[in-house]
């Protein structure tokens, strides 16, 4: 799969985890949610909650985890979920999830390489359609849709319940089809 890299900073597809990168993750993943953007955890949970989830996420079959990296540091992640074997008629379109990056590392363009790596890679594989949500709170993702020129084409005005009150949500989507004949 495709990378992106410069003299700093660098956005890979990670299919195991070597020397600090768990603990990295799990810290970046503490920050966002310190931060309001934990990917709907509005609590950090308890460290080997997020051990476990991370491990879990390699493990699925039908998940894929890009990282960035800053200075050789995990300080950010997105998945990517594909359609399951029995879902023959939403096979063309890729469903990128979980997307963070932790406040300090922001800045870096970072946000932006992992999309690009995502929708390269949903391409290549032939996939049509790229999709993903947001909540209505998390600004920086909004305009990273915006930036990478996604659609919004729904939203959800009860998307999530943060301290008891209900937070919209914007649906976007990337037709790649149409990207491919321009």
């Amino acid at each position: 799969m495709s990378a992106m890299e410069n003299t700093n900073t660098m956005i890979e597809w990670l299919e195991e985890f070597r020397g600090n990168d768990l603990d990295e993750l799990c810290n970046a993943t503490e920050e966002a949610i310190v931060d309001g953007n934990g990917f709907g955890w509005l609590k950090v949970p308890q460290r080997q909650v997020l051990e476990n989830y991370w491990r879990g996420v390699l493990l699925v079959p039908q998940r894929r985890l890009v990282v960035a990296r800053l200075e050789g540091s995990i300080v950010g992640s997105a998945q990517v979920v594909t359609p399951a074997a029995n879902n023959e008629a939403g096979a063309f379109a890729l469903v990128m999830t979980t997307f963070f990056l932790a406040p300090w590392a922001r800045g870096h363009n970072l946000g932006a390489g992992m999309m690009s790596v995502m929708v390269d890679q949903a391409r290549a594989e032939g996939f049509r359609l790229f999709e993903f949500n947001v909540r209505a709170t998390q600004a920086a993702g909004i305009r990273l849709a915006e930036q990478m020129e996604f659609q919004l084409w729904a939203t959800k005005e009860k998307y999530a319940l943060v301290d008891g009150e209900f937070v919209a949500g914007y649906y976007y989507c990337k037709d790649l089809d149409t990207e491919a004949q321009e």
